[in-house]
């Protein structure tokens, strides 16, 4: 595996941060963007059933778990980090979870062309080169196959702020989504459909401790859905769900 020196840097940052017993100050905003992760399990839960899936940057193996209980013919994992993928291993050895997991480079994968149904991930193409990612999950995708990602959105200048506030709290390399990057996935894929979270979520997350179980929570994120049909208020979101089909 040939690693460029920014896929060096970005694994040195992740096995650092998996082996850390301390976890990242930002975790706690997470639950304002909740309802990202349900509709994203969602997703997976009806399309995935007897299909060939890949967890695209699978990190320590959380939604490996998740997934495969929604029946996949067959699932696997790919991460640069060698400390999360022996996590990974750890934690589908525990549950006997017929996974198949492997340190890769998520630029330059080992996969044979037209290998998956669908790939997905969790906040990982932002910690790569765009065009490469989108060229290389296009290529392991069979025809029809889809791309099912979560990312961070670069676009709210409050948010961006507080990211320059905070630098060690991600890798030097790091570059959340812009309009740019959504170009890029679109002009590759057909049926491009974006969801946008993490708005008035985010702003009043001090009001709410379960969004699973807050009514302050449902409401909000409603709100959020509702003016995210205004296109200013896209650019404010903190987050997206990006679903495509490749031709």
């Amino acid at each position: 595996m040939s690693l460029t020196e920014k896929n060096i840097r970005e694994r040195d940052f992740h096995n650092k941060l998996q082996s850390s017993s301390k976890g990242r100050f930002e975790n706690v905003f997470y639950k304002a963007i909740y309802n990202s992760g349900e509709d994203f399990l969602n997703f997976l839960k009806n399309n995935t059933k007897d299909l060939t899936i890949l967890d695209y940057g699978c990190g320590i193996g959380h939604s490996l778990k998740k997934v495969y209980k929604f029946n996949p013919k067959k699932i696997s994992g790919i991460d640069i980090s060698e400390v999360s993928i022996e996590k990974a291993k750890k934690l589908v050895a525990e549950e006997d979870l017929n996974i198949e997991l492997s340190v890769d480079d998520c630029e330059n994968t080992r996969f044979k062309n037209e290998t998956f149904d669908i790939v997905y991930g969790t906040g990982i193409l932002h910690h790569l080169n765009m065009q490469l990612c989108i060229n290389e999950i296009y290529r392991i995708l069979k025809p029809g196959g889809q791309f099912v990602f979560i990312e961070p959105l670069g676009t709210n200048p409050l948010i961006n702020f507080y990211r320059k506030l905070t630098p060690n709290s991600r890798s030097e390399d790091e570059h959340p989504l812009n309009n740019q990057d959504l170009n890029l996935i679109n002009k590759q894929f057909s049926n491009m459909n974006i969801k946008y979270y993490g708005f008035l979520t985010l702003i009043f997350f001090p009001l709410y401790y379960s969004p699973k179980t807050s009514i302050i929570f449902k409401i909000l994120k409603e709100i959020d859905q509702f003016l995210f049909k205004i296109n200013i208020f896209k650019k404010l979101a903190w987050s997206v769900l990006i679903v495509a089909k490749k031709n």
